[in-house]
């Protein structure tokens, strides 16, 4: 994969003539870009936006899900983890989604000259999944939002349109894409994730399309199932095809973590208490590389609380390197969703075990820690003996595997009930959080459409459940 960036790279072809008026362009600033800055432009924005921490009192979905599933606290300011906060999603509309969108008209515009479209619509099928991906995000965490409307740069006001409806149309939409790829041949001459794997690119989709579909299980099971059984012969078989964007040592195209924890020597995160001392508990290996220990030992701060810094266990030596991969899905979590497949019969999926132990494997070799067959044989983790139902036993080791990834561990907890995390005393409200609430600004730029989505999802609180989220 690659481990550069390819942004804000473009070319303008001049010839000459007797036209004047072109010594009045200015050639030191470009005038168009090809799809492929658009398309990386966006990948290194989503890419940002999954491991960044400044979170302040304006945090998107990615940054405040670290916190809010309890695998990290910040213990010199507390909103984030008292769920004192607003929340902003132009990150996502402006920084990724447009993005996309302009590098999805311009490939359209190629398909119109050009004699061989297949590596051009292969481009346009990336393009799309990776939209879906986008937009799947907002759904699951604020519900109904603007789509439909939402890219129109010059409607200021668009409306909100139903999440469950967004969601199946989304599903739609990535199912035609994957149709329409031909894994066979190019795509992109490079981008940052994939270097024009087409291959890696569709096995990225179909894994997307498994995870989708398991999100929505309980809430449509048809849909669901037929999504999943689609995905399964596609999807990610080794942690060599995760959907990770990888960084190089200078900035800007170091990893956004990086620039919090060691450019910016934060010094306010560590590990949360209940992820910690479920680790201890198990003597998980792990610990050593997502913490540090104090006075030899892995020590977690109590979520919400303003405490001393070094008392507590801060993130490991791995996130504070420039390089560190971004993970958008990894292969460890299809192996999650297949154990749950087992469990629930989906697909002719059998052996439950053995996925669930394929998933804690691959998390080991992930991050090259050994003692995983040691680690599978304690009797808590153990699949036949691990406490609780088939949920709890999945729940428990994904909350750890998704570590470093926040918005799907927030997301599969409020989905699976596990962890059973409560909230901290004082917090804005009495339970964790099961979704955002609309940015303040919508109430001022957008209100009617607003107030309209805040009655259609049962009340713009932190409290009101998505559709997906049924138990």
């Amino acid at each position: 994969m690659k481990k550069y960036f390819l942004l804000y790279v473009t070319f303008i072809f001049f010839t000459c003539s007797n036209d004047l008026e072109k010594l009045n362009v200015d050639v030191k600033n470009a005038t168009s870009a090809p799809a492929e800055s658009f398309f990386n432009l966006a990948l290194k924005n989503l890419s940002d936006l999954e491991s960044d921490l400044t979170y302040g009192s304006n945090g998107t979905p990615f940054t405040l899900s670290r916190l809010w599933s309890q695998q990290i606290s910040s213990v010199t300011y507390n909103e984030g983890t008292t769920y004192y906060s607003n929340f902003n999603w132009n990150d996502v509309y402006m920084g990724v989604l447009v993005n996309l969108d302009q590098a999805t008209a311009i490939i359209e515009t190629n398909m119109q000259s050009s004699t061989n479209n297949v590596a051009l619509q292969n481009q346009h099928s990336i393009a799309e999944i990776l939209k879906v991906f986008a937009f799947s995000k907002l759904v699951e965490t604020f519900g109904d939002i603007p789509y439909s409307e939402a890219l129109n740069v010059k409607n200021i006001s668009p409306v909100y349109d139903d999440a469950e409806t967004v969601y199946l149309d989304l599903l739609s939409r990535l199912s035609v894409a994957l149709d329409n790829m031909d894994e066979s041949q190019a795509s992109w001459n490079r981008d940052i994730m994939y270097d024009g794997n087409t291959e890696l690119w569709k096995k990225f989709g179909r894994t997307l399309q498994l995870q989708m579909g398991m999100r929505i299980v309980d809430s449509n099971p048809q849909v669901a199932e037929s999504n999943i059984i689609a995905a399964i012969p596609e999807v990610f078989t080794s942690n060599s095809d995760n959907a990770q964007i990888e960084h190089l040592n200078a900035q800007p195209n170091t990893n956004a973590l990086y620039l919090d924890l060691a450019v910016g020597n934060r010094k306010d995160f560590v590990g949360a208490k209940p992820f910690i001392d479920y680790m201890n508990q198990l003597d998980d290996p792990r610990r050593s590389v997502f913490f540090k220990p104090v006075n030899g030992e892995f020590i977690g701060a109590p979520s919400g609380l303003v405490v001393d810094y070094k008392s507590y266990s801060e993130m490991g030596t791995l996130f504070y390197q420039p390089t560190t991969a971004v993970i958008l899905i990894d292969y460890a979590t299809v192996e999650f969703l297949l154990a749950e497949a087992a469990e629930r019969n989906i697909g002719g999926v059998v052996n439950a075990e053995s996925h669930y132990n394929a998933a804690i494997r691959a998390s080991f070799e992930y991050y090259e820690v050994d003692g995983v067959e040691d680690y599978l044989q304690n009797p808590e983790v153990a699949y036949d003996t691990a406490p609780g139902n088939w949920k709890q036993k999945i729940g428990m080791q994904k909350w750890v595997a998704l570590f470093n990834q926040g918005l799907e561990a927030w997301t599969e907890y409020r989905r699976l009930d596990y962890p059973q995390l409560t909230a901290p005393a004082g917090a804005y409200v009495n339970t964790v959080p099961v979704r955002l609430i609309y940015p303040i600004s919508e109430q001022t730029l957008n209100r009617s459409n607003y107030e309209a989505a805040a009655i259609a999802v049962g009340g713009d609180l932190l409290t009101t459940k998505l559709f997906w989220d049924k138990y």
